[in-house]
């Protein structure tokens, strides 16, 4: 089998590590815009070849995982020029606008919407890892807009690496990965922000942060390039979701401005019920 992956990062290079262990009669040909991530990729074995659009006609599964804007540039392009037995399969972390892109494009059922919710803080090439996607849901949107026997080939696919496969509207799924995924980001950089300024005045501030700070900031050491096109693709779920978690904060600080400390700890107390909520979820998933 002919992969291509369009974009060697985290996600693009993680998956091609289990493909290759899972798969090894498997050829792998890497695509990127930056030329440095080819050669890097090459060197570490991630791919077998370098590549290019012209040579997509041999694929039989193309991956793609670049930012989301460039997905609406790209993913056209990558259709136009795939075999009719060829699936390509998206990893973007928004679903409407991309699935509307699409809609009347030639060769729609030869396109699986999804997104594999399974990531780090790291990206590029050398942040690639083995079993990043092993237990992860990987959520697929208009599956019915899929050739089955495509679809079949892409599952076999995901399965092998040991996903989980959940299916979902693209409206919904922008929807919920607002809160689950796109507030937490906003809300790791804006907490670095706050303490990066504040450290411009006490120098010895990051003395003090411990394993808590750490693991909450983890976030904001994304890539800007790839969750600013996010943002702005999935604005009006993002705005609702910081309405209210906004609407959070200021009740929170109300309780502090009224020494309400009852309030405070059956606020705390309440939502205490994620743990069981999030038992048993990895703490990798992105």
């Amino acid at each position: 089998m002919n992969i291509f992956v369009v974009g060697i990062g985290l996600i693009g290079g993680s998956f091609v590590k289990d493909v290759k262990a899972k798969m090894p009669e498997t050829t792998i040909y890497g695509i990127d815009a930056n030329a440095s991530h080819l050669d890097e990729a090459l060197a570490l074995n991630l791919i077998d070849a370098k590549s290019s659009y012209t040579d997509l006609h041999l694929a039989d599964f193309v991956m793609v995982s670049i930012p989301v804007n460039a997905m609406l540039i790209e993913l056209p392009k990558i259709l136009d020029s795939v075999n009719e037995n060829c699936v390509v399969c998206d990893a973007g972390s928004t679903k409407e606008i991309i699935c509307s892109a699409l809609e009347n494009h030639p060769k729609r059922r030869n396109f699986l919407a999804c997104h594999p919710i399974a990531g780090t803080e790291f990206s590029g090439p050398s942040a690639a890892i083995n079993g990043l996607f092993d237990g992860k849901t990987n959520i697929i949107c208009e599956v019915e807009q899929t050739a089955f026997k495509l679809q079949e080939k892409a599952l076999a696919i995901f399965q092998l690496l040991g996903m989980r496969i959940r299916y979902m509207n693209p409206k919904a799924h922008d929807k919920h990965i607002a809160y689950v995924s796109h507030l937490s980001h906003i809300s790791s950089f804006m907490l670095g922000k706050t303490v990066i300024e504040k450290e411009k005045n006490e120098r010895d501030i990051f003395d003090m942060a411990g394993s808590g700070f750490e693991s909450t900031v983890r976030l904001a050491k994304s890539s800007p390039a790839m969750w600013t096109p996010i943002f702005e693709q999935n604005k009006e779920n993002v705005v609702e979701t910081l309405d209210e978690y906004i609407q959070n904060l200021t009740d929170f600080k109300e309780l502090l401005l009224k020494d309400d400390f009852e309030g405070i700890y059956n606020e705390m107390n309440n939502t205490n019920k994620i743990k069981s909520i999030l038992k048993g979820i990895p703490l990798n998933k992105k």
